[in-house]
């Protein structure tokens, strides 16, 4: 009982925090529609303020309430004024909390690529919007070959949304994998991996030719839950995950990763894929030792 108390008062200080702060942020982001020049860069400025301030916060309140140790590996070179790619392993949704602890105020607030249509969710579309999270558009392989003038139009669209970050240092993150791991999808797939199921070079490769020129390294991040079990979000909130481990490895990025054609190119694809799959299999070693540690 007294932890599940613990719980519903973390989730409601969490709650109380969000909705507090998207008021400000949605009349920030409201100016950025409206403004342009000056007066849109300041709005920008507002709503990145307001969005690490909302981050900070949060991680203050998992502080106090919970008992939670984060130990982060590898982020005293990180700095706010360059942009990284981050490739992380997917377990549960601890994992946005644990890059929250790793990269916030230490690195640009990271953002994802995001599915246009999410741009009509109420309230959180103009948020993501404001805080410039690129909104991408993929057409399927098939409908490109129903419709074969939009041959490439998906990336020219990301592209143009990305362009803003010429302007300003940015953090992407990206998830390899599709969705969290579990034991049951690991099985289906056969993955020939311990700890991660196999990671899909596709939606890196779409990051890298959208923006390669733009991100000046990789972060590749593992988080790793030592004990027995993956925890969810609620168990973190009721203080049953007694440490969680961050460890980052930074990384220079090859040019040859993005100066290929993905789709069309299966010399270039095989070897976007095999970059992919040797930075999975050293991934699978490090958690084994992190596991131990």
């Amino acid at each position: 009982m007294r932890r599940f108390c613990k719980g519903c008062l973390v989730v409601l200080l969490l709650l109380l925090n969000t909705v507090v702060l998207i008021g400000p942020l949605l009349v920030f982001a409201l100016m950025k529609l409206v403004f342009s020049g000056y007066m849109r860069d300041y709005a920008s400025a507002g709503v990145m303020w307001i969005a690490e301030t909302w981050a900070e916060i949060d991680k203050l309140i998992f502080a106090v309430c919970i008992p939670t140790r984060w130990e982060i590996r590898g982020a005293e070179g990180l700095r706010t004024d360059t942009s990284y790619l981050v490739v992380c392993n997917h377990q549960s949704w601890v994992d946005i909390p644990a890059l929250i602890q790793a990269l916030n105020r230490q690195a640009p607030f990271f953002k994802f690529f995001l599915k246009r249509e999410l741009i009509w969710v109420p309230f959180l579309g103009l948020a993501w919007w404001a805080l410039d999270y690129p909104f991408m558009k993929r057409y399927s392989k098939a409908f490109v070959e129903r419709h074969p003038e939009l041959k490439g139009h998906d990336l020219e669209i990301t592209q143009a949304a990305c362009e803003l970050f010429k302007r300003q240092p940015v953090t992407v993150v990206n998830y390899l994998e599709g969705t969290r791991f579990t034991a049951a999808k690991h099985a289906k797939q056969a993955s020939p991996y311990r700890y991660l199921l196999q990671p899909k070079a596709g939606g890196v490769a779409f990051v890298l030719a959208a923006m390669g020129e733009q991100l000046d390294r990789l972060l590749d991040v593992t988080v790793v839950y030592p004990g027995a079990g993956i925890p969810g979000f609620w168990d973190l909130c009721c203080g049953k995950v007694p440490k969680v481990i961050i460890d980052i490895q930074a990384r220079d990025i090859d040019p040859g990763l993005w100066q290929g054609d993905y789709e069309n190119d299966p010399v270039f694809r095989q070897h976007v894929q095999g970059w992919v799959n040797q930075m999975w299999r050293d991934k699978d070693e490090r958690i084994a030792a992190l596991k131990t540690s």
